[in-house]
């Protein structure tokens, strides 16, 4: 049987992740310096991996992580399914004591089962499900494509970690993320094997700054 190799990773570092700032679906911002640098590492460790296809969101940061591959001739896709949750009235804005307090509260109850809650102003975890199924029923319907990279967000990344794998959402937290970790699986259309898990061996000493958004 044929098998699919799929590679996932967060996008690189913008200025929002290092000012702690809430980014969100709602927020389009750049790579910075770091960001850049980390995304020509990747490029540089998986520059031949036979690449089919490119599957990113419609946010711009995804786009810019994977230019060098696109440069080089990869075909690419962006699918509005793979951006990242809305953290409502909180996009845009410092990190405060205000948006933790209420997000270490929805985290408590998404782990808890609590998946219709949401963020005030944003999407609850089955609403950010509800757009990814579809966009994972595309990928995998390709079957064409044997070898894939996606590049997404850092919740929306844990949300889809689990849908692929048939995971409850309450253990979207389970998952680690880092601007351009990697997540690596094989998958026989049956099930998923999961390879490598947050690898972040291809940054070579740059540093990644874990965040919440």
């Amino acid at each position: 049987m044929d098998k699919k190799k799929i590679y996932i990773i967060r996008h690189g570092e913008t200025d929002f992740n290092k000012k702690n700032i809430v980014q969100g679906s709602g927020v389009d911002s750049d790579l910075n310096d770091t960001g850049r640098a980390q995304a020509h590492s990747f490029f540089k460790s998986y520059r031949e991996v036979p690449f089919d296809k490119i599957y990113i969101s419609q946010l711009k940061r995804t786009r810019q992580t994977v230019q060098h591959f696109i440069d080089v001739g990869t075909p690419v896709e962006e699918l509005q399914g793979l951006n990242e949750i809305s953290w409502g009235v909180h996009e845009g804005l410092e990190h405060n004591k205000e948006f933790d307090n209420e997000y270490w509260k929805r985290v408590k109850e998404w782990r808890e089962g609590h998946l219709n809650i949401r963020i005030t102003g944003g999407e609850s975890p089955l609403e950010l499900a509800a757009r990814q199924e579809p966009a994972i029923e595309y990928i995998f319907s390709q079957t064409q494509e044997k070898t894939i990279l996606i590049c997404m967000h850092g919740r929306a990344l844990k949300s889809f970690l689990c849908l692929i794998q048939n995971i409850g959402l309450h253990h979207m937290d389970d998952h680690d993320h880092s601007n351009t970790g990697l997540y690596l699986f094989e998958y026989d259309s049956v099930k998923f094997n999961l390879l490598k898990t947050n690898d972040r061996s291809h940054l070579d000493g740059l540093g990644v700054l874990e965040d919440l958004t």
